[in-house]
């Protein structure tokens, strides 16, 4: 029977897929509780079946859905909540004891109360060796430190972005993908930080979403910063507006609008090139070669019968070898007279 699986969200924004062997009748919304690599841990169903399995990642080892979560097991979820402020202060409290040069941001335990995790932020590596001491002589458990960047900071912690929405990367990025300022170049967008950063510091997620289109529609505007030539009109490229489809150019009678098409000429190279847009040709067109015909043109030599290969016992015509020719040894040209056939 085909496995069913489901993808569990747990505290965090951290999702995992896990396989249902037991066909326990799940729905999304639903907690449940599975298995873990040192005991059980509970997550809300987010999705289900086809959408789920192609989340999971080839090769990846999934763990099993053990039961969906009762009344007592959402009351350990609860009292678990409450441990993890109480561990948020402890372990503050140590971090400045210490005077380790390290944010805590964010603590988790494990359903079964095995393992309570400490997520930390830091500028540099972090000997925690005897923090982690510290936590474990507390807890009784198994304690791990586990460092993460800002932009994974933000996705736990949740918030709203500049754009008035929930943040990208908790509600739906499952990955974190490299943002460069070239995707706001591409844009046309101010390259203040303030524009273009977001809440954690780093440039904006969704610098990468429309990114594609600015490039397509780029491509049938000459570069900004170009000279152009348009009618009467000549100038220097401002500004490219994909927008309203025209171009904004700088000349010595000041500034003017123009279409893409409408542009005739651009300086490259020292001098002004013609726009060559699709359809023209690249060069003069040449005339098409007359059709073969046996009919003697006006003025011209009459035309000579098409020659048959030699047959039978006819003598093959002899390769001229520097005979004949001139001084240098050339053949004669085919305006001269033609050698008779023999036999």
């Amino acid at each position: 029977m085909a496995l069913e699986y489901v993808e569990l969200r747990f505290k965090g924004r951290r999702q995992q897929v896990y396989k249902n062997p037991h066909a326990v009748p799940l729905s999304i919304g639903d907690l449940c509780v599975v298995s873990a690599d040192r005991g059980e841990d509970m997550g809300k169903v987010v999705h289900e079946g086809v959408v789920a399995e192609e989340s999971a990642r080839e090769g990846e080892a999934l763990h099993s859905v053990l039961r969906r979560a009762n009344a007592q097991d959402k009351m350990t979820l609860f009292r678990n909540r409450s441990r993890e402020e109480d561990a948020r202060r402890i372990c503050m409290g140590r971090i400045e004891a210490r005077k380790l040069d390290m944010k805590l941001v964010d603590v988790e335990v494990q359903f079964d109360g095995n393992k309570i995790t400490f997520f930390f932020t830091a500028e540099k590596r972090i000997d925690f060796r005897e923090l982690v001491k510290d936590l474990a002589s507390t807890f009784k458990t198994r304690i791990e430190l586990r460092q993460i960047g800002v932009r994974d900071e933000a996705k736990r912690l949740d918030g709203v972005g500049p754009c008035g929405k929930r943040l990208c990367c908790s509600e739906y990025l499952r990955e974190f993908q490299p943002i460069t300022l070239k995707m706001a170049r591409d844009q046309q967008l101010a390259l203040s930080p303030n524009k273009i950063s977001g809440v954690c510091g780093r440039l904006m997620c969704c610098l990468a979403y429309e990114r594609g289109l600015y490039v397509q529609a780029l491509r049938e505007f000459p570069r900004v910063g170009s000279r152009i030539r348009a009618g009467e009109f000549e100038g220097k490229i401002m500004k490219a507006d994909i927008f309203s489809g025209t171009i904004l150019a700088r000349g010595e009678g000041g500034e003017f609008r123009v279409r893409p098409d409408e542009v005739t000429h651009t300086f490259r190279d020292g001098k002004w090139n013609p726009v060559r847009r699709d359809g023209d040709a690249d060069s003069k067109p040449v005339p098409a070669a007359p059709a073969e015909s046996n009919a003697a043109p006006a003025g011209n030599k009459p035309a000579q019968p098409p020659r048959e290969k030699a047959r039978g016992g006819g003598q093959r015509r002899p390769r001229d070898r520097g005979r004949g020719g001139d001084a240098g040894g050339r053949k004669p040209s085919g305006d001269g007279p033609k050698a008779k056939r023999n036999g």
